[in-house]
């Protein structure tokens, strides 16, 4: 049967319908559909822990990372029965969003066949708790690098954000973006609120902008981030999202927000090379595979 009409196949016993999987979603490598749902079947084993839970938000490229996308949050009429979803208020006040919620391998290929490149997911997850949006998992810093900087400039913020920090790295792990820049994860116990999480973020920002005035903003004015890294403190939010570990981007390559150690950002921030933080899809298999999950202490 040709690769363009629906096939029915199953996943982990689940039965789904697959598309288009010619279709080429990366046109400056070629990478198509199909390898974007078989990169999301393979990496499951590790991405899933990241996810699980969690409401998703899609951005989806129906014609590939070179034309419009959008973001879905709305669970699709079409969705086969066996997809979590679940209702969360709106903080506009409007009408709750009922967002599909991955639990399994088949919900990621289902997405993935939906051209939903990108995963974005909250810094909370719906467990059991009646009242949502839950309180925060971690507190996370977005380091998003400006005008004239790159992920290394990045690799120096993270290195001062981490000895700022009470936990120092070792309770801060990193991953990239996927497309420019970095993300620190901290891992919160005890009962946080989300004011006093944002706060604290907003205060080590702060705190690092003055201590680091050539190298750190923390004000979001595009105006005034030439040269430097936002430290984005405002993404430590309940309606906020971020990129999920092990998440393709909309970039020209199939690159992936992708777990690394503390050795790779000193190694990356002495080279002064952004490729040394550059991952695709089969490089981030390959690490896995040797590697295992950096991102499992999270």
């Amino acid at each position: 049967m040709s690769p363009e009409h629906p096939v029915r196949t199953t996943v982990d016993g689940r039965e789904l319908t697959v598309s288009n999987l010619e279709k080429v979603l990366y046109p400056s490598t070629g990478f198509t559909k199909g390898q974007v749902i078989d990169y999301y079947a393979r990496v499951a084993e590790v991405m899933l822990a990241h996810v699980k839970d969690r409401p998703l938000t899609m951005k989806r490229y129906p014609n590939g990372v070179d034309h419009k996308f959008f973001f879905e949050k709305h669970v699709p009429d079409h969705a086969p029965a066996w997809v979590h979803h679940k209702a969360v208020p709106s903080t506009s006040k409007g009408e709750p969003v009922d967002y599909p919620v991955v639990c399994d391998r088949p919900t990621l290929v289902w997405a993935a066949n939906l051209a939903a490149i990108e995963f974005h997911v909250p810094l909370w997850h719906v467990g059991r708790r009646r009242v949502l949006p839950a309180p925060p998992d971690h507190m996370v810093f977005d380091l998003d690098p400006g005008e004239g900087t790159s992920i290394v400039e990045c690799c120096h913020v993270a290195k001062v954000v981490a000895e700022i920090l009470d936990e120092g790295r070792s309770g801060c792990w990193p991953k990239t973006s996927g497309s420019k820049g970095l993300q620190l994860y901290v891992p919160l116990t005890g009962r946080p609120t989300w004011e006093k999480v944002r706060d604290r973020a907003h205060g080590i920002a702060v705190q690092l902008e003055q201590d680091h005035p050539d190298l750190v903003v923390s004000n979001m004015r595009k105006s005034l981030r030439a040269g430097k890294v936002l430290i984005d403190w405002s993404q430590n939010h309940p309606a906020k999202t971020t990129v999920a570990a092990y998440s393709l981007r909309g970039t020209d390559e199939p690159t992936v927000s992708t777990p690394i150690s503390w050795d790779e950002i000193d190694t990356c921030a002495t080279t002064g090379d952004p490729a040394d933080l550059r991952f695709t899809s089969d490089l981030v298999l390959e690490r896995i595979e040797a590697l295992g999950d950096l991102f499992a202490p999270v």
